[in-house]
């Protein structure tokens, strides 16, 4: 098997998460010591050349990482696919969902006096809000609640770190003398 390297640079690449060279030997169908070998050869060559990417190793586990050198640039693409804005509505939503969860879609609506599909959609496939749920009414219709995600992009320990809502009309009570 020549393109061994290649087969297992490809299985770990896909995998993302640790992978020992056990499993790959499985799937490679070849012996655990032909695989941890290759790993190894693997790993120096990594090293070796300038790629931006290191095998690295965990207790018999193998994974691609990126490179510690490269994190500045990583991290600007990062915060550039982070900048993406929420419309007001969808974060009219968010707030609702984060506030009163959990939360049906219609409840959502009552409050805001417009549908809320598409923002809702939206929230869900951003990780934000998830199906917590469902009532226990004629429908069972879903009910809301917000994600670890939303936590991790708010930079929120917990729901408890939340500002009140009394501190939120404060602030925009501020902001409406400081424009008159």
């Amino acid at each position: 098997m020549n393109n061994l390297k290649s087969i297992i640079e490809s299985l770990l690449f896909v995998w993302g998460e640790p992978l020992s060279y056990k499993e790959i030997a499985k799937v490679v169908e070849k012996e655990n010591s032909e695989i941890k070998k290759t790993l190894e050869e693997m790993k120096e060559e990594y090293e070796r050349n300038d790629r931006g990417l290191e095998l690295k190793s965990y207790n018999g586990e193998y994974q691609f990482v990126t490179k510690k050198e490269n994190f500045d640039y990583i991290n600007k693409l990062v915060d550039k696919k982070k900048t993406k804005k929420l419309s007001n509505s969808a974060m009219e939503v968010l707030s609702i969902v984060a506030y009163k969860q959990p939360v049906t879609r219609l409840e959502i609506e009552e409050i805001r006096g417009v549908k809320s599909n598409s923002s809702i959609d939206l929230l869900v496939n951003r990780g934000l809000i998830e199906e917590v749920g469902r009532l226990d009414k004629m429908g069972k219709p879903i009910l809301y609640g917000t994600t670890k995600e939303f936590l991790r992009v708010f930079s929120l320990d917990s729901l408890k770190s939340l500002p009140k809502l009394k501190e939120i009309e404060l602030m925009l009570e501020d902001e409406e003398e400081h424009e008159n």
